[in-house]
């Protein structure tokens, strides 16, 4: 046995630098760590909502939750809100059929349009006349309103694809969405919409290259009627339609399209008013589905008065689980994003619990499904919230702050937008932080999280965020272009993890505050969100 003695002790020499970096971590550094290592650990295999290896992370998450004291939030005494979800595509190229003064004329799939698929309704067809609505926005912020003067009840909206660019970038973001344009047309008694490809839209992704992947598989939830959510189920968006498709949209009409275009490109007014045409649109789409679930824990209000209001904390907990091998490796772990959000909300949680006070309102503690797949959990639980319709007055989520420097300041995505901006303001500041506007509006952050289906919700909500500041730019460059999406984002980056314990304690000081304050969060007067969505406002 003697022999082997120089080389052990040459590996213990060895390991004992890793022995002493595990040791100095702090308990409350080695707590976040902990749960980082475990929900983004190669078994858990990425965390795929709808998956088996995403239940183990909520079994994970529900243990943890149990083991801090929390209450079972979901229905009927459980830990979990089940989620199903649904991926559904185009069935089949459609037939579209335009009249015109009493003829015919081609209107060809691939060539003047790309029809979508309409969850809500499978088999969806829709006829009539067409009024062409510019981008669609309605937004008084800018006393814009495309609707002004027109009538569309009963008939095919037609609509530009994007957005001007002389709207603030969060507005920009929100309207970018067809989705959210649609709604707009609903409201006002259309039927369906089209999109118009613009000379922007065209460049990047036109309907002829589009034609290809129509059936391109997308998600969304099923309710518990059974139907499968669509942002616009009155009016959807039916299909996209190519430069020279809308040309023939627009023949005969009053506006020639070539005005259209014209005012695109200089941004400036949009000439809008009913086309000449009759146009029948039809939309077949097949659906399949899976099940999910949010993982729901309650700390109970003491204050009998306010108990009765929630606080939503939360973070996303699954990533986009098995994919194109890198280098080898299949498993796209997903610790930054989005292990660390959920290490965050459960240490804060353990934090509240195991202080000498309890909040005043009630807090929830929420780990959420299929926000790779688009917002979808969130999105469902704002739409079937597992607490009384109406009780959430706020939200604050986390999403993939980026912990491989030492933090200077942090960025609140909605903070300038409600009374939820100052509270984290101040809690940055007891940590020495300071709070910078957002230094990428042009990756519209603002609408990629889950907080944002509480703002379409009425509930004031923001998103907290490592900054800029320091080496925080490149850092946060280095990871999004490195390991954002990619098997490299696991444990082993170079996690700063006191930076890590001091943006736990911001979340920590923002949701103590939310939950204590004696006025419920509320959103700045004439906010356009708050407006939008019939949110609460400061007195």
């Amino acid at each position: 046995m003697g022999m082997f003695r120089p080389l052990l002790a040459l590996l213990l020499f060895a390991a004992a630098p890793a022995v002493a970096r595990q040791a100095a971590l702090t308990p409350e550094q080695a707590a976040l760590k902990a749960h980082i290592q475990f929900l983004a650990s190669d078994p858990l295999r990425g965390r795929e909502a709808g998956t088996r290896d995403f239940e183990v992370a909520a079994e994970y998450v529900a243990a943890r939750m149990l083991a801090m004291g929390l209450k079972p939030g979901g229905p009927n005494g459980s830990w979990f809100q089940p989620v199903k979800l649904a991926t559904y595509r185009a069935a089949e190229r459609a037939t579209w059929t335009l009249r015109r003064g009493g003829r015919e004329v081609p209107f060809s799939f691939g060539k003047d349009f790309v029809n979508e698929p309409v969850p809500s309704a499978p088999d969806f067809k829709a006829e009539g006349e067409i009024v062409f609505a510019g981008y669609g926005i309605v937004y008084p912020g800018a006393g814009r309103d495309d609707y002004a003067g027109l009538d569309v009840r009963g008939k095919i909206v037609a609509i530009l694809a994007g957005t001007p660019a002389a709207l603030p970038a969060d507005v920009r973001a929100h309207f970018d969405d067809d989705g959210q344009k649609a709604r707009l047309a609903a409201t006002r008694g259309a039927k369906a919409v089209l999109v118009l490809e613009t000379a922007a839209r065209r460049r990047n992704f036109s309907v002829e290259s589009m034609a290809p992947y129509y059936a391109y598989a997308r998600s969304a939830w099923v309710g518990p009627d059974g139907v499968t959510n669509g942002p616009s189920p009155r009016a959807p968006v039916v299909g996209q339609v190519s430069q020279a498709g809308a040309a023939k949209l627009f023949d005969g009409a009053a506006m020639r399209w070539a005005e259209v275009q014209a005012a695109d490109a200089r941004g400036g007014r949009m000439p809008t008013g009913p086309l000449a045409g009759h146009l029948s649109v039809a939309s077949k789409t097949r659906i399949s589905t899976r099940e999910s679930r949010n993982v729901v824990g309650v700390i109970e209000g003491g204050d009998p008065a306010l108990r009765g209001q929630y606080l939503v904390l939360s973070a996303h907990l699954d990533h986009v689980g098995i994919g194109e091998a890198v280098q080898g490796d299949t498993i796209y772990n997903g610790a930054m994003d989005n292990a660390a959000g959920v290490a965050m909300i459960l240490e804060v949680a353990r934090a509240i619990q195991e202080g000498s006070k309890r909040p005043r309102r009630s807090i929830v503690v929420l780990a959420l499904t299929a926000e790779e797949k688009g917002l979808i959990g969130s999105d469902y639980f704002v739409h079937h919230p597992t607490v009384p319709a109406g009780s959430v007055v706020a939200a604050v989520n986390l999403d993939m702050p980026i912990l491989t420097y030492p933090l200077v300041d942090l960025v609140v995505l909605g903070g300038e937008r409600s009374s939820i901006g100052p509270a984290v303001a101040a809690a940055a500041r007891a940590e020495g932080l300071a709070v910078v506007p957002d230094p990428a509006p042009e990756e519209m952050f603002f609408v990629r999280s889950d907080h944002y289906s509480f703002v379409k919700a009425g509930v004031p909500a923001v998103s907290i965020d490592t900054g800029p500041g320091g080496t925080g730019a490149v850092a946060a460059r280095a990871f999004l272009d490195r390991n954002y999406h990619e098997p490299s984002d696991q444990i082993d980056l170079p996690f700063d993890w006191k930076s890590a314990a001091t943006f736990k304690r911001v979340a920590l000081g923002t949701t103590l505050a939310l939950a204590n304050a004696a006025a419920r969060p509320s959103w700045n007067k004439g906010d356009f969100f708050g407006t939008t969505f019939g949110g609460a406002e400061a007195p």
